[in-house]
This record gives C-alpha cells, sequence and structure tokens, in this order.
C-alpha cells in the first residue's frame, strides 16, 4: 500500500515554503520516524519524517516551492529499495499526516505561475522553478513563439529582453518519480560568460527583505549616538570570568552585561519599552529582549524572555543557546515572536557604527560595534581606554530625542559601572 508523503501544516500564518534539499535518494528503503526532507519557510526550518517502512518515490525536486499538505513523495510500505541514505533514527509515534514536522527556524500563499504554462517544455519549466524568470514575461524563439531553454538561458545573461506580461497562475506541473524528483537542489546559474549568476531569495530572505523594508516606509526611523568605556567591564569580566564558567558552565560575555543596562534604562525611559498599534499606544510592563543571531541563511532574533529576572548567566545561557540552535536551523517559531526591543552586535564583524534597522513592529533597536582603543579626554589628560561606539534607532513617532538620548546614556552609564547593576540605580 502506498503512503502519501506530504508537506506537513507549520503554524496557521504558514501555508508554503521551499523544500530545500532530500535526505533520502529515489528508491531508498527508509525506515518510520527517518528525516526525508528538509522544508524552509520564511520563519523556521523543519525536518519532515517517514511515516512508515518502505521504499519512497520522490515526486518534487529539491528546490521546489511548496504548499502545506502537497504531495512530494510516495512510500509503499513494507517493500524493499535501495539501501538507505542514511541511519535510521528511533520510531516516533504515528500521527494522521505522512510526515511529522520538527520546527527548527510568516508567510503568504506561494503558487508556481507561468506563461502558456501547457506548452512549456520540462528544461524550461525546470529553469522557472530554480531561478523565478516567468517565460510569460520573455519574447519566445520556438515553434509558434513558444519560450525555448535557450531563451530562458538568454534572459537570465541579460542578453535578450524580458517583456512586462501578467503571470498566468496554474497548479504545480505534474511530475514523475525519475528525472524530476531526483533532481537536486537548484544552485545559481551563471551567465554564459560565466560573469554573473541568479539564484532565488530562500522564503527567510524574502521576509526578511519584506521586513526591512516595512520597517522603513512604516516608521519615522532616527538614529542616535553614544560612546562608551569597556574598561570597567573588561576588568570585571577578567577578574571574575574564570570563577563564572567553574560556577556556571557558561562563559561571562558582554551581551549579558548590555541586556541588563537595556532593561534597567527601558525602566527609567518606558517609552522605549513601547509599540504604536494605529493611534493607540502599547506600553508593555515586561523585557523580553531580542538578540540578533546571524546564520548562514540570514540573521534571526530569537527572543530571551524576562530578562529583568535573570541573572548574567541565565541570560548568557539563554542566548548561547538560541545561537548554536539558530545556525543549526533549530530554532522554533514561538522564539521568535513577542520581542519588546532588540540588541544587535554588528562589533563580532568588525563594525565601527551602523544605523541598525527596527524590528518592526517594536520600536526600538539598539547596535553595539568593535571595541577600538581610541584617545579621550579624562580629567584634562588624554588617556586611551577601550571605546565602543553604540547606535540607538528608534520611531521617532513614539519616541522624542531626548528619550533616546536618556536611554543610552543610562546604558552607558550602567556599563561604566557595573555595580549599578546590582543596585538598579
Amino acid at each position: 500500500m502506498a503512503v502519501e508523503v506530504k508537506i506537513p501544516p507549520m503554524g496557521e500564518s504558514i501555508t508554503g515554503g521551499l523544500l530545500a534539499a532530500w535526505l533520502v535518494k529515489n528508491g531508498d528503503t527508509v525506515r518510520k520516524g527517518q528525516p526525508l526532507f528538509s522544508y524552509e519557510t520564511d520563519k523556521v526550518t523543519s525536518e519532515g519524517t517517514a511515516e512508515v517502512d518502505g521504499k519512497i518515490t520522490l515526486g518534487v525536486a529539491a528546490g521546489s516551492e511548496v504548499l502545506v499538505g502537497q504531495v512530494v513523495a510516495s512510500i509503499e510500505a513494507g517493500a524493499a529499495g535501495n539501501a538507505p541514505s542514511a541511519p535510521a533514527p528511533a520510531a516516533q509515534p504515528a500521527q494522521t499526516a505522512a510526515v511529522q514536522a520538527k520546527p527548527t527556524t510568516k508567510s503568504a500563499p506561494l503558487i508556481v505561475k507561468s506563461g502558456a504554462a501547457a506548452e512549456l517544455s520540462p528544461s524550461v519549466r525546470r529553469l522557472f522553478a530554480e531561478t523565478g524568470l516567468d517565460p510569460a514575461g520573455l519574447a519566445g524563439t520556438g515553434k509558434a513563439g513558444r519560450v525555448t531553454k535557450g531563451d530562458m538561458l538568454a534572459a537570465l545573461a541579460g542578453q535578450t529582453p524580458i517583456f512586462s506580461a501578467p503571470p498566468v497562475a496554474v497548479a504545480a506541473p505534474a511530475t514523475t518519480s525519475t528525472a524530476v524528483a531526483a533532481a537536486p537542489a537548484p544552485a545559481a546559474i551563471p551567465s554564459r560568460d560565466g560573469r554573473t549568476s541568479r539564484k532565488r531569495l530562500s522564503p527567510l530572505r524574502r521576509k526578511i527583505a519584506e521586513r526591512l523594508v516595512q520597517a522603513k516606509t512604516e516608521t519615522a526611523m532616527l538614529t542616535t549616538f553614544n560612546e562608551v568605556n569597556m574598561a570597567p567591564v573588561m576588568e570585571l569580566r577578567k577578574r571574575h570570568g574564570e570563577d563564572f564558567l567553574k560556577k556556571y558552565g557558561v562563559k561571562l560575555g558582554f551581551m549579558s552585561f548590555f541586556v541588563k543596562a537595556a532593561v534597567q534604562a527601558m525602566k527609567e525611559v518606558p517609552a522605549i519599552n513601547a509599540q504604536l498599534d494605529g493611534d493607540e499606544v502599547i506600553e508593555n510592563h515586561f523585557y523580553d529582549i531580542g538578540v540578533a543571531v546571524g546564520t548562514d541563511k540570514g540573521l534571526m532574533v530569537p527572543v530571551v524572555r524576562d530578562c529583568d529576572q535573570l541573572n548574567f548567566a541565565g541570560i548568557e545561557k539563554a542566548i548561547g543557546d538560541f545561537g548554536k540552535r539558530a545556525r543549526d536551523g533549530k530554532i522554533q517559531l514561538p522564539e521568535l515572536q513577542g520581542g519588546v526591543f532588540t540588541i544587535s552586535n554588528g562589533g563580532i564583524y568588525g563594525s565601527m557604527l551602523s544605523t541598525p534597522i527596527l524590528n518592526h513592529p517594536q520600536a526600538a533597536i539598539m547596535g553595539l560595534h568593535n571595541i577600538v582603543e581610541r584617545p579621550v579626554v579624562e580629567h584634562g589628560q588624554v588617556v586611551i581606554r577601550p571605546i565602543m561606539y553604540l547606535a540607538l534607532s528608534y520611531d521617532h513617532r513614539l519616541i522624542d530625542g531626548k528619550e533616546a538620548v536618556t536611554f543610552l546614556v543610562k546604558v552607558r552609564q550602567s556599563i561604566e559601572d557595573p555595580q549599578r547593576l546590582l543596585f538598579g540605580v
């Protein structure tokens, strides 16, 4: 009996995504609970696992955009096929769906579009799926004006004009379990002269772009700067770092100081911990801080909950855990939601200064930068100190310049005199 393998539901707002890679080969024998494919949406990355033992027949190429509930393969229960591509994990409880999803990284419906889809050759369909270039916008050179593979490659290389034509929405083309099913994940398509290449944005990258543009167009964003002497915190870490590591099993980093300093400053400048909703102001009385984490797929902002109630070790452990799981693609959707303020540390990449973009609908974001020894004047004397520049981008509709400057001053005071964090002053 053949059991359909479907794209499983991922949450109410997720209707589709990208079948990023097959973890098995066409014809493999798979075991119940074995991971079959990785599936990327604009929020999370998941793995689909087998519901039964048997021989798998792939029906959709890796790199294809698919919808929730779409059949992407079938398993002939009990049949033997090729040797398994990967060792099978322990069996998991059966569910009603053909595969189970394990959320690990929000979204508009995704449909396959093509012009005159019924007349397109398989190679043209493939290029459309891999690059997103709609043949409906091209002038075809084939019989009866049909678009050929050569037309697609020439357009990708910029050698032929691309005409504006409304795409026609059609169902995804039927596939077989042979050539298309075994197709590799789409790679960058090089131009004929090799000087350029082209590939589609991932769902996550598209959502990042959408959110950044939204923040720029829907807010009155302004950035204020300050500088902070990092010597006191560096000395404190040097003095107590080893004992801290032994006791808590985690290193004492800079980020916990800035999270605690931000929380204390937000208590004194509550406008930073607020959001606009139409013509109403939402005042937040909790401190869930987003900490930006860079991954090879894009920037993610997992949220550390109730930072006002956590000690330094609790914050460092949460950040370390999020960082590892984000890079491994195992962040879950709820962990990216509900933050009231974001801290982004571009200094780890060597950034001297930047103007971070708001993490909409939050009203403010603080950017940290690299630490550089600079000459400063103290008590009439020029001395060398390790200085970091701070940047606070904020929605000027809600936060005035005075409040933004006050917030940064409070952060600076806490970092330059860390004992203030112990007493909440």
